[in-house]
Order: C-alpha cells, then sequence, then structure tokens
C-alpha cells in the first residue's frame, strides 16, 4: 500500500502563493502507475502528488528542486511506465484541472447566464463561438459540452480517449480532424511554477506532433533556446475556437462516432488506442495486418484482432511485454514493407534490473 502525506503547514521555506504557503493536495509514494494508466500495466513511481486545484498545482512547481524528473498524466491512455518505474514525480491532473466554460467576457453577459448550469450559446448575447478548458478535462466530455451549448466543431473529440493536456501535446485527432485545428490560445506552465500565454504561432506543428519553438538563450537563463513539452513545459488551458450550431446534429454526430469506435476498436480489454502514427498515404492497421501481425503475443501483450494498431493487455501483461512487442511489430513491418512506423505513445521510466519480476496485474481498482 502507498505512503500517502495530506501536505501543509510546517514547509517555512514555501514561498508565499494565493495568500498561503501551504500546499493542499496529496502526496504519495511507492505508486504502481499501473493504476494510472490505461494498459493497466507498468512500475511504480517514487512520488504522486494530486494538486487541488491550478493554484495548488503551481505552488507545488514552486516548491520543486530544478532537476526532479517530472511526468504530468491525465487518464493515462497514451502512456506507458516501464516496469522498472519511474524515478520522479508523477503529477495527476484528471479532475484537478477541470474547468470547463464557454468563452465569454463577463463584461459581454449577465452574471445569472454566467451562472446558469443550461445556459446556451445560442442564449448569450452577442457572439459566442468558443470555450475555454483545462487540461484535466477527458476529451469525450469536451464534445459533449460543445453540442450541449449549441458549438459544433468539437465532435471528433468523442473518439479520442485522453484528456485534453495530453490531446494538446500530441495534436491528437480522429475522423478527420486534430485539435489544433480548433484551438486559438493556450495556457502553459513552466518548471519555475510560471503560468504563460500562448498562440498557435508559437509552436510547431504537424500530424501528431507538437513542439515549442525555441527561443534565444541569455546567460542568465542558457536553457531558455531548449524548451521541451512534457519537459520543461505543459498544457494547463486551452481556449477552442466552434462555432454555433445545431446541438441535436452534434449531438447525433457525437453518437455516430461513438459506434463507430465500439465496431473496430477493442474497448473490452485494456489498450492505449493507436499504437503508432498512420504514415503518409497510408494506415498504420493496414499494414501491420498485412504483416500478418493481428494476434500476436508476447506475454500477456497482443495485437488486437479486432483493430492491428492496437495493443491489448489480454492479463497480466508487463510493461516489458507490450514495448517488446511494439518493438517486434515495428521491426517486421519495416523488414517486409520498407515503412519505418513511428510510435504515437509515451514510454518513460527505467526497464526492469535482470532477473527481477515485474508487479502483478493490477484488476478492479480504479483509483
Amino acid at each position: 500500500m502507498a505512503d500517502v502525506h495530506n501536505l501543509g503547514a510546517g514547509k517555512s521555506d514555501a514561498p508565499i502563493y494565493s495568500q498561503s504557503a501551504d500546499l493542499r493536495g496529496l502526496e504519495r509514494h511507492a505508486v504502481s502507475m499501473a493504476r494510472h494508466t490505461s494498459w493497466r500495466a507498468g512500475g511504480v513511481a517514487d512520488r504522486v502528488y494530486t494538486p487541488a486545484d491550478r493554484d495548488d498545482l503551481v505552488a507545488f512547481m514552486r516548491l520543486l528542486a530544478p532537476n526532479e524528473p517530472v511526468l504530468m498524466a491525465g487518464l493515462g491512455s497514451n502512456l506507458l511506465v516501464r516496469d522498472g518505474g519511474f524515478r520522479g514525480t508523477v503529477i495527476l491532473l484528471h479532475q484537478v484541472l477541470g474547468a470547463l466554460a464557454v468563452d465569454i467576457p463577463a463584461t459581454d453577459v449577465p452574471a445569472m447566464d454566467l451562472q446558469g448550469k443550461q445556459a446556451r450559446a445560442a442564449d448569450m448575447p452577442g457572439p459566442v463561438n468558443a470555450i475555454r478548458v483545462e487540461a484535466g478535462v477527458a476529451c469525450p466530455k469536451v464534445a459533449r459540452f460543445a453540442a450541449m451549448h449549441g458549438l459544433e466543431g468539437a465532435e471528433f473529440l468523442a473518439g479520442v480517449p485522453g484528456t485534453m493536456g495530453g490531446a494538446l501535446a500530441m495534436n491528437a485527432g480522429c475522423y478527420g480532424a486534430q485539435i489544433w485545428e480548433r484551438v486559438t490560445q493556450v495556457t502553459l506552465l513552466d518548471r519555475r511554477g510560471v503560468l504563460c500565454n500562448r498562440h498557435p504561432d508559437a509552436f510547431d506543428i504537424g500530424y501528431r506532433h507538437v513542439a515549442l519553438h525555441g527561443s534565444p538563450a541569455t546567460d542568465a537563463d542558457p536553457a531558455a533556446a531548449r524548451p521541451e513539452l512534457g519537459e520543461t513545459h505543459w498544457f494547463i488551458e486551452a481556449v477552442m475556437r466552434l462555432h454555433p450550431g445545431d446541438g441535436a446534429r452534434s449531438r447525433a454526430r457525437i453518437k455516430a462516432f461513438l459506434s463507430q469506435r465500439i465496431a473496430t476498436q477493442p474497448l473490452q480489454l485494456p489498450n492505449a488506442g493507436s499504437v503508432f502514427r498512420n504514415p503518409p498515404g497510408d494506415h498504420a492497421a493496414r499494414l501491420i495486418e498485412a504483416c500478418g501481425l493481428k494476434g500476436r503475443r508476447i506475454g500477456g501483450a497482443e495485437v488486437s484482432v479486432k483493430h492491428a494498431n492496437f495493443i491489448v493487455n489480454r492479463g497480466g501483461a508487463s510493461a516489458a511485454d507490450i514495448e517488446a512487442l511494439m518493438d517486434e511489430v515495428q521491426a517486421i513491418v519495416l523488414k517486409l514493407s520498407g515503412v519505418d512506423l513511428v510510435r504515437e505513445v509515451r514510454v518513460v521510466g527505467d526497464p526492469l534490473p535482470s532477473g527481477r519480476p515485474a508487479d502483478g496485474p493490477v484488476r478492479g481498482d480504479k483509483r
């Protein structure tokens, strides 16, 4: 069982933030990341911190040692932590950064409208065509929220299994749309606990790729030229530009997308969604299937017989099983087709020392 601490008073060196020097989140030690990844496999993190809210997250980042490895995670749907674990701090954002609202200047809208849970964009005075969403919100929830408020253009997010933070970091998409086609502004948090707003032109954006443009290094900050998403900067919030439309039509489109997911993807087994990017002009699933790899297994990991670009945990799979199967699929596809598949999945942490068994499977624990 993980060691649990509620952080609060007693940190005399903690900086004042939001009128308080105390952290209000939950810190745990030696936590199995199999409980926090959709593959239900992986090693132990040295420390896991669940912030109380955005202010608490900022305060926590300001207290962290500059060389402490940090991994921010949402639903863990695009993440594999190796069996040897993560030697650093994992920060869990799902249900913490959960704000979601129509993006309207407060001066333009009566207070009662801003607070009305059922208020729709069509009911607001003046044009409304954007939503503001924090990084811990699940993407399907964003799709439903937009439809409920009479906004179109976010329906595809119903097919993205992760949270907004992860979707922004990889330019997630499906059904012919990508998230950065809708984004007009994001808020970033850096290692120093500093928040800043950026527009899309601050990023290099492509298919399943997002990177911060470098800035000139200075003597005071030699690392300034090497900002890296997921290492020095993290997405905290985004504003998405949509367009007023028909809520019923949006809900029907979402329902159709979900039906397609259920029919074509192995959702009944632990998985991380698509494992490889689609190469130009082709589909990873087609290449993998053409190489006869459906049903290929290593340990408890299997290339799905339902969708070849999914690797599923058939029960008891270790992170090493999953990573080895990814490597094998890549090697065979390259040999037989000449196409070098690129992973969508992020793999972090240390391999398990030789001769040491991986942790057992996680069942029935939704924490």
